[in-house]
């Protein structure tokens, strides 16, 4: 434990999972970041925003589909109960 503190360590020596999954997907761009280059570009605000707009409409897509399981299931069951009624009915 000792030699652990002794031992100085720089902080920008030391990479994180996550940057390894970004160096991963760009070399080039985890070399700019981890230098502090932020890219100011106005597509890159644009795509950001898209990203942003798109990923609100796939939340609500999953949530129609959801909820159109719920439905399926609900007349299923009431198309079940309908049938039982009707044979029952008939037998009666």
């Amino acid at each position: 434990m000792d030699r652990l503190r002794d031992t100085c360590f720089n902080e920008k020596e030391i990479i994180s999972a996550s940057e390894i999954g970004q160096y991963h997907y760009c070399s080039i761009a985890w070399y700019l970041q981890r230098c502090g280059y932020q890219p100011k570009s106005e597509m890159l605000n644009i795509g950001i925003k898209k990203h942003m707009e798109m990923g609100k409409i796939i939340d609500y897509t999953q949530l129609s589909n959801k909820k159109s399981r719920i439905l399926a299931r609900i007349g299923y069951f009431c198309l079940v109960i309908g049938l039982l009624i009707f044979l029952l009915g008939v037998i009666i």
